[in-house]
């Protein structure tokens, strides 16, 4: 923005806030970096809650923000300063190399004693570094801001402003759990008393005591968790297991990477990622995991839609960008005991990388009390109920809805076939085989986008001749467009994935259009 109204010959502000998860990543610094080279005339605001997103160590020490840097801070800001430090910058190049040198040197200490450390690292991606700032002082930070407002010199400044939770709660403020997260206990114990009273039990609550029962018995298996925060049950295995746990925070692309080299040294990592953050390391799954046919065994979390927490968060394209590569294995439970089979069955494969994804929310299924799962053949769907004339082959937890839609047609007479395909790569095409040859309508359904498992089944039966025959096929997915915030239910709702959706499509098909819009009624 800022060379966009260079190049236009404007004179408006760039201000630019971040908060201070996104120092945790490589983007931030090559963009500074880059900042500093043009020496465009920008303000960059560091928001500093304090929150690291990785685990804290005992007697952690924080950055003291008292009166002196304060003032300090003040100085820095002003215009008379900044105009002084330019000069004596520019004056010193007149008198020789050596003489250049001294003087950056002089201001490189000088830095250093006013500033914190981490001054030294802005000023070497070329940014003026003003703070650390008190950011609950409103006095002093609007003070400072209308100082750095009137700098009429160029180039990037950047304003470190920490701005301290705990003066608002009242209280500390766990850092390691993101805000979205359902519950924040204290312990491993009061873990397993929140899971055994039975409260709001979710399916990661699931995977988490699937993982630690498979952990107990394969010392070679480790959870690498990359991301924002850590979710509650996790904990537990932590807790259970603290050597070999590993929260990476906000570094995804390390975590993928990392996972790997934890595989080729012989361990099987269980690299736990929400969908939306899986997003930022892709290229680390692709080099390093995916083109090697390292087993890194990925749980994408928050899969799907995801209600309140709206598209940042939402995981719609994870089935679309790891199915297309070539030695993934692809797969999601449609309830609780499916996930807990996936965990034995990705704890199973060591000769290629495997994924399965699951949703946010409480768990579907049986509430069996047996956290061991028996694997799965790998590429192999199941049928749950039979019917004639339309099958639904469902992709995950929305094979739920498919059998609440087939309760929905046998109220006008239909009788739909529900199969569960498991396994989005390798497909079950003996499956696929069958459903198409005994029906006259294929519907496939999946919480995803275009380009994910119903776009691999139409791959496989557009190839096999399949579209030649009796059947048609027709898609459901998420709509090209992102689902703004709302409750789950409505989300579905205004994504046409409710099984009062599923159900009316069915009717469309069969051309009985007026039962369709009664349906949806």
């Amino acid at each position: 923005m800022a060379v966009a109204r260079d190049l236009g010959g404007r004179k408006n502000r760039i201000v630019t806030v971040m908060n201070n998860w996104t120092t945790m990543a490589g983007q931030v610094y090559e963009a500074m970096g880059h900042a500093g080279f043009l020496d465009s005339n920008m303000v960059v605001i560091l928001n500093d809650s304090r929150h690291t997103l990785l685990p804290k160590a005992d007697g952690q020490q924080k950055m003291s923000v008292n009166a002196l840097s304060s003032a300090l801070s003040k100085v820095q800001s002003s215009k008379g300063f900044r105009k002084f430090r330019e000069a004596a910058k520019g004056l010193s190049k007149w008198f020789g190399k050596g003489m250049h040198e001294f003087a950056a040197k002089v201001d490189e200490y000088a830095r250093g004693m006013i500033g914190p450390h981490g001054a030294t690292l802005f000023e070497e991606l070329g940014l003026y570094y003003i703070g650390p700032i008190d950011g609950n002082n409103i006095d002093d930070l609007i003070c400072v801001l209308k100082e750095v407002a009137t700098l009429d010199s160029t180039g990037p400044v950047l304003v470190h402003v920490i701005t301290e939770n705990e003066k608002d709660s009242g209280g500390d403020f766990d850092t390691e759990i993101a805000p979205n997260d359902e519950g924040t206990p204290e312990s491993s114990q009061d873990i397993q008393i929140f899971l055994e009273n039975g409260l709001s039990r979710t399916y990661n609550d699931c995977f988490v005591e699937a993982i630690i029962a498979e952990a107990e018995n394969d010392k070679r298996i480790v959870v690498v968790h990359g991301g924002m925060g850590i979710h509650r049950s996790l904990r537990l295995f932590q807790s259970r297991f603290p050597d070999r746990f590993f929260d990476l925070g906000i570094a995804e692309q390390h975590a993928v990477t990392f996972s790997a080299g934890l595989a080729c040294g012989g361990l099987k990592p269980f690299c736990i990622i929400p969908s939306t953050f899986l997003q930022r390391a892709y290229d680390q799954i692709v080099e390093d995991v995916d083109m090697q046919k390292i087993p890194v065994r990925f749980a994408i979390t928050n899969a799907g839609l995801v209600g309140s927490e709206g598209p940042i968060n939402s995981g719609p394209f994870d089935i679309t960008f790891m199915s297309c590569l070539p030695n993934m294995i692809v797969m999601s439970p449609s309830d609780e005991d499916e996930l807990i089979d996936m965990v034995a069955t990705a704890a199973m494969v060591e000769d290629r990388p495997i994924c399965f994804r699951y949703p946010r929310g409480d768990i579907v299924g049986t509430g069996g009390t047996s956290a061991y799962g028996n694997p799965l053949e790998i590429g192999k769907g199941e049928i749950l109920a039979e019917g004639k004339e339309i099958a639904f082959l469902g992709y995950g937890e929305v094979v739920q809805r498919c059998l609440i839609a087939r309760s929905l047609l046998s109220n006008f007479g239909i009788q739909a076939t529900v199969a569960n395909a498991r396994f989005c790569k390798p497909l079950d095409i003996d499956l696929i085989r069958m459903l198409c040859q005994q029906h006259d309508f294929l519907i496939t359904v999946e919480e995803g986008t275009v380009g994910g498992f119903g776009s691999h089944v139409s791959q496989f039966i557009s190839l096999d001749g399949l579209l030649d025959g009796r059947v048609k096929w027709r898609p459901i997915v998420l709509p090209d467009r992102y689902i703004e915030h709302a409750s789950l239910t409505e989300q579905l709702d205004m994504a046409g994935l409710t099984a009062h959706h599923i159900a009316a499509t069915a009717l469309t098909l069969l051309g009985r259009h007026r039962d369709a819009l009664l349906l949806m009624k």
